[in-house]
């Protein structure tokens, strides 16, 4: 087993996921972007990570991944772990990848293999993810495992565990009995992320679940703070109290959005002065009513930051007068 103690120590975290920006034309805002990785650090935030879903890799081409994943590095400077992520390649082309990966800077890639229609085997699964585990440090992600029973679950991870030394993590986003399984069988050696939200968090943590990925590390970091020195001093009645009042309100008001959470997670970057609400066409963005009463509601949870939005909104409110402000 290969031990990267200071990767895996990072992982240990509240993990913001990276957004990225874009421009109301759908050209990549590589400020924004940079911005938001600075907010998320300035947070506290010692990890980041580039997902397929989050940092909406499914539009855009190859080429803008790498430039997305160089923009974050460099950005970071050391200062947090970069997470980077691939969408589904075949094995050639996730091992190039890697390779491209390491040179950037990344810290360790989330490997996504395709499985369409369950074409993959078990031993092609573990092959693959052997071929891009000898480039750098590698994470499983389990969303990759949606479609398959517990038990070629369990049978894959359990292999990946024994078989492929530089797998060092995984994130689990399925959140069922396979999770708890998977978190008390690996957590000895690897790292284990909670994606999504605080609750599955606290669903997986009582079994060795040692980071999650947080969205209000980036947009309301006093609450994940108190949240996360709850669950590591196993304060889990605080830390329910905490998903009651806050993580479960967050997201039925996102989740009811046109264009839904994410959607509402790019509008909230602006209502704070993150970066702007824009995504590419096909995908939606919220109206300026619409932002206006997501803010309401994110204000009544205490979710709103209140000096961001202050600032964010006086801004908005003078590129609009001098004309160039975009809707």
């Amino acid at each position: 087993m290969r031990r990267h103690p200071e990767i895996q120590q990072a992982l240990s975290s509240l993990i913001p996921s990276v957004r990225v920006a874009f421009h109301p034309d759908g050209a990549i805002d590589f400020p924004g972007t940079r911005n938001y990785v600075e907010r998320c650090i300035e947070n506290g935030a010692v990890a980041l990570m580039l997902t397929y879903g989050d940092s909406l890799y499914s539009i855009l081409t190859d080429a803008e991944l790498a430039d997305v994943t160089r923009a974050v590095v460099e950005q970071a400077r050391g200062r947090a772990k970069v997470i980077a992520a691939e969408r589904q390649w075949w094995t050639g082309k996730a091992v190039a990848w890697a390779k491209e990966c390491r040179e950037i800077g990344a810290d360790i890639l989330m490997v996504f293999p395709p499985d369409w229609a369950q074409s993959s085997t078990l031993d092609t699964l573990v092959k693959h993810y052997a071929a891009v585990a000898k480039e750098m440090p590698v994470m499983v992600v389990t969303a990759l495992l949606f479609s398959r029973g517990q038990g070629f679950r369990l049978e894959l991870i359990n292999r990946l565990h024994d078989e492929v030394p530089n797998v060092i993590a995984i994130k689990d986003d399925v959140c069922d009995e396979f999770g708890r399984r998977m978190t008390a069988a690996v957590h000895d050696r690897w790292t284990v992320v909670a994606g999504g939200s605080k609750q599955i968090h606290l669903y997986l943590a009582p079994f060795g679940c040692q980071g999650h990925l947080s969205t209000l590390i980036t947009y309301k970091p006093d609450i994940a703070h108190r949240y996360w020195k709850a669950v590591t001093s196993s304060d889990y009645d605080k830390a329910a109290e905490i998903v009651r009042d806050y993580d479960m309100p967050m997201f039925d008001a996102l989740m009811g959005l046109p264009g839904s959470f994410d959607a509402g997670m790019h509008a909230w970057c602006e209502l704070i002065g993150i970066q702007g609400r824009w995504r590419r066409s096909p995908y939606y963005n919220l109206t300026d009513k619409e932002m206006d009463a997501l803010g309401a509601q994110l204000d009544k949870i205490g979710l709103l930051d209140k000096k961001h939005a202050k600032l964010a909104a006086a801004a908005r409110a003078s590129a609009t007068k001098t004309g160039r402000g975009k809707k």
